[in-house]
């Protein structure tokens, strides 16, 4: 499976500590992240990252135009609501483009554990008919 990794500043720590708990089920997939997300990502669990641009620098976009082509299963999209954003419709897109392709996507910890958690059970296998 195709696991997109995204952090806005707030939460990088917290995606780094989810990265660490959860590195035995994230290892078995291929990870892409936006770059800082995934440089701070790699630097603490020694996985492997694809990783694009920054967020701000256009890593959303990209990381968009994955989900437009279906290339990518499930999103973890660890979000500061309460800080604005300058690229805030970048941000909007990647969750409002998870929702028009069916997308799997977690905007907080307590759901990105629930679909690691799934993630691990298998039960992402019927993302397989839509490649």
């Amino acid at each position: 499976m195709n696991v997109a990794l995204i952090a806005h500043d707030a939460k990088k720590k917290l995606m780094q500590n989810f990265c660490i708990a959860y590195r035995g089920i994230l290892s078995h997939h291929m990870l892409y992240a936006t770059g800082t997300t995934g440089r701070l990502v790699e630097e603490v669990t020694n996985l492997t990252i694809h990783k694009f641009l920054a967020g701000h620098l256009g890593g959303e976009q990209q990381l968009g135009a994955q989900i437009e082509h279906n290339q990518m299963d499930l999103v973890i999209f660890l979000r500061d609501p309460l800080t604005p954003k300058v690229h805030e419709p970048d941000v909007n897109n990647v969750v409002r483009l998870c929702d028009m392709y069916n997308i799997p996507l977690a905007t907080n910890l307590a759901s990105a554990e629930l679909l690691i958690k799934a993630l691990e059970r298998g039960d992402f296998e019927w993302r397989e008919m839509y490649r």
